[in-house]
């Protein structure tokens, strides 16, 4: 892939020297008006170099306005985004340079071949022609679109027209990628393919901010979540801190030998159990407790005589935390 010069020229003319040590993404007070309606309400968010970072929300919520405003095509009302540094607004030539910005509707020039749609974007960025050529072949290997270098672009289907996209944000190899629902309309193999390039894409070091309403998708391939609602970040975090500091919602199953119809009174009895539902290995409890009360379930569970065959905690996944940290307004205790 292609490196960036150690020293380049602002929009000024002035010359630029590499920001050492800075975060990747640095967001305060973030707003967006559009006329009465407030699309952002002063986010504030910092995201670490190297960092794949998933970016949740239901539609509506913020993420395409705050990355649109990131990629330097939309000026905020208030407050500031930065970019390896560079101010999106007093250096968005800098800022381009850095970033690959994919948003979740796009065009392809669709009378293209494949490999010309990228040596067209990679000549759009100076790349010289020869170093296109050497490029062009890795990127398409990357998407796993060598097969189709010399296809038309309005014969490729969806999911690989999406891949392509990608593959045109890393023309000129940038820092940070920005990839606003880019599984968005996929079948599910072009999902997995999808989320397999970005796995990929991670182990090369890239910064990536990822959104999407489908939460699921995002667990297996992002160091943090952000979760925004109603144009205000309500949670960030990784998956298990975030999961950990949730109110109320564990749900454990039990399964015991034995005494059942005294067993089931004596889980009701418990404190933090709110709900308990009997299936047919024993029983589901909708628990309030954390890790202390619920050892202390367990060992009064064993105190009074009942026979455990298992004991264990459902794993909560982003769909359980989403819905709960935004349940009534979102936030945690």
């Amino acid at each position: 892939m292609i490196e960036h010069a150690a020293g380049m020229n602002d929009d000024s003319g002035k010359e630029v020297l590499p920001r050492i040590g800075q975060p990747m993404i640095e967001i305060r007070g973030l707003a967006k008006h559009f006329g009465g309606f407030q699309a952002l309400k002063g986010i504030d968010l910092t995201i670490a170099k190297g960092t794949v970072f998933g970016f949740v929300g239901p539609n509506g919520a913020g993420k395409s306005t705050t990355m649109s405003i990131l990629a330097t095509l939309m000026a905020p009302s208030s407050g500031y985004a930065k970019v390896d540094g560079f101010d999106v607004m007093e250096h968005p030539h800098e800022v381009r340079k850095r970033i690959g910005y994919m948003p979740d509707f796009f065009g392809v020039y669709d009378q293209f071949k494949t490999d010309e749609y990228l040596h067209f974007y990679g000549a759009s960025y100076g790349i010289p022609k020869a170093e296109r050529e050497a490029l062009i072949p890795q990127l398409l290997e990357l998407v796993n679109l060598s097969d189709k270098r010399e296809a038309y672009v309005d014969t490729l289907s969806r999911g690989m027209k999406q891949r392509l996209c990608l593959a045109r944000c890393l023309v000129h190899d940038p820092e940070l990628l920005i990839l606003d629902e880019p599984a968005s309309g996929l079948d599910p193999r072009a999902r997995i393919e999808m989320r397999e390039i970005l796995k990929e894409l991670k182990a090369m070091g890239k910064t990536i901010i990822i959104s999407s309403h489908i939460l699921p998708e995002l667990a297996e391939m992002v160091d943090e979540i952000g979760v925004i609602e109603h144009g205000s970040m309500v949670a960030v975090g990784n998956v298990s801190d975030i999961q950990n500091r949730l109110r109320v919602k564990r749900f454990l199953h039990v399964r015991l030998i034995g005494r059942v119809e005294e067993a089931e009174q004596f889980l009701r009895e418990q404190p933090y159990v709110n709900q308990l539902l009997r299936d047919e290995s024993g029983w589901q409890i909708h628990f309030g407790g954390h890790d202390e009360e619920q050892a202390a379930l367990l060992a009064a569970i064993m105190e009074a005589g009942f026979r455990v065959v298992s004991f264990s905690e459902a794993q909560t996944n982003l769909e359980d935390v989403f819905l709960e940290i935004t349940r009534g307004g979102g936030g945690f205790e």
